[in-house]
């Protein structure tokens, strides 16, 4: 293993103090997991991709590998998807905001929206073999957890995600005449929620990035009004390996439309992009 990785197994091992010895053995667990995964999915694309751009047999391929060819099969059938890398190695962060409303006192709240959001966000993360936190984004948040995170915040609830906006090349949000639009950077392009028209439609638009930070993907999610960030979730739960397929582990931006009757989407569609950085 790494230098780094090994110092830090050692100096598991050599904590005198159990109950520390036992809680960063526990986050040192849920780390190596995550990678044990994520070279698993490697490990599949590397194999298909020799199949493909390489024209090798599985015979040939397992030779090269040390493995035999049922094992080439084995793995084929049993290891994360491709698309698993698109939200990065894991664990992965679930963020969403909380804005402060007077009901009975004036405390935070979370819209019922954007909890949804997150709800769904956590189990297609799951459901590709994550082990996911959550945190929360206020109007004071400024900074992201370490590691990898899915941002669910528009540019007014928290500085960290107009951070996150303001280093998108392509693409951001514009207000005018106190409505948010999305606009492409250059062609000046501008994308109005149908929500905002005179004749107000079920649809709405939300704007998708990825970001690569260092050696962690922070995947942002932002809707016009909050039933577009649910839209994008939708969107990635029932596209991902098609919009992966497209964009790899390139940073990246686009716009998706979500059709909605109450708090439920009923369709979302690629609007906009992907428009690669």
């Amino acid at each position: 293993m790494p230098e780094s990785d090994s110092d830090e197994f050692e100096a598991v091992r050599r904590d005198p103090d159990p109950l520390r010895r036992g809680r960063r053995a526990t986050e040192l667990l849920t780390i190596y997991q995550q990678r044990s995964t994520e070279l698993a999915r490697l490990r599949k694309a590397a194999i298909d991709e020799a199949r493909r751009d390489q024209d090798l047999t599985y015979t040939e391929i397992a030779a090269a590998l040390g493995i035999t060819k049922g094992r080439i099969t084995q793995i084929r059938g049993s290891a994360p998807s491709a698309e698993r890398g698109f939200f990065g190695v894991g664990p992965v962060a679930v963020g969403v905001p909380w804005r402060y409303q007077t009901t009975d006192r004036e405390r935070p709240l979370i819209a019922a929206e954007d909890a949804k959001s997150g709800d769904l966000t956590d189990q297609v993360l799951t459901d590709l073999g994550f082990t996911v936190t959550r945190f929360q984004l206020g109007p004071e948040t400024d900074e992201l957890p370490e590691g990898d995170a899915v941002v669910i915040c528009g540019p007014k609830s928290a500085p960290a995600a107009s951070a996150l906006l303001a280093a998108d090349p392509r693409l951001g949000f514009v207000e005018a005449d106190g409505r948010w639009s999305l606009q492409e950077t250059g062609s000046g392009v501008r994308h109005d929620s149908p929500s905002d028209k005179a004749n107000p439609e079920s649809v709405d638009l939300g704007y998708l990035g990825r970001h690569r930070i260092g050696n962690n993907t922070v995947v942002h999610i932002a809707g016009i009004h909050t039933m577009g960030s649910l839209g994008v979730v939708d969107y990635l739960a029932k596209h991902l390996g098609d919009l992966y397929a497209q964009t790899k582990d390139q940073e990246f931006s686009c716009v998706i439309r979500a059709e909605y009757e109450g708090l439920e989407v009923t369709g979302s569609s690629l609007a906009a992009g992907p428009f690669l950085w």
